[in-house]
């Protein structure tokens, strides 16, 4: 049963579609109609443990161009440490990841977090 992932040259859509015979795949059309798509490639997931994805945001040399003065660079490392993770970190998390990607200071972010304008869980991010 084979899961295709298309790009709709018309809308610009990425999606996916399953079919029960790969030959019902030749047919397949986007949601607005159009028939000219794009077949991508899937991306492949692989299952690691909890100690392995852990290892990996330990080492240093794995972290790339982080730059500690940069919430930019915050920000990307923040989402991929909690991409490892593989869990949800809560709307106050990705509040904190939105305002260092639009280049806000941490510390004025900590600051409006203590004063309690954030919420009360976000203490121990920073």
């Amino acid at each position: 049963m084979p899961v295709y992932e298309y790009l709709c040259q018309d809308c610009g859509r990425r999606f996916s579609r399953f079919f029960w015979k790969i030959a019902d795949a030749d047919g397949a059309l986007c949601r607005c109609g159009s028939g000219k798509i794009e077949q991508q490639v899937s991306r492949v997931a692989m299952p690691r443990s909890e100690e392995s994805r852990l290892e990996s945001m330990a080492d240093p040399t794995s972290w790339g161009d982080f730059d500690e003065n940069d919430p930019k660079s915050m920000a990307r490392m923040m989402k991929r440490m909690g991409s490892e993770m593989g869990e949800d970190l809560g709307p106050e998390f990705n509040e904190v990841v939105d305002r260092l990607e639009a280049g806000e200071d941490p510390e004025s972010i900590e600051t409006s977090l203590d004063s309690g304008e954030a919420g009360p869980d976000m203490d121990n991010l920073f």
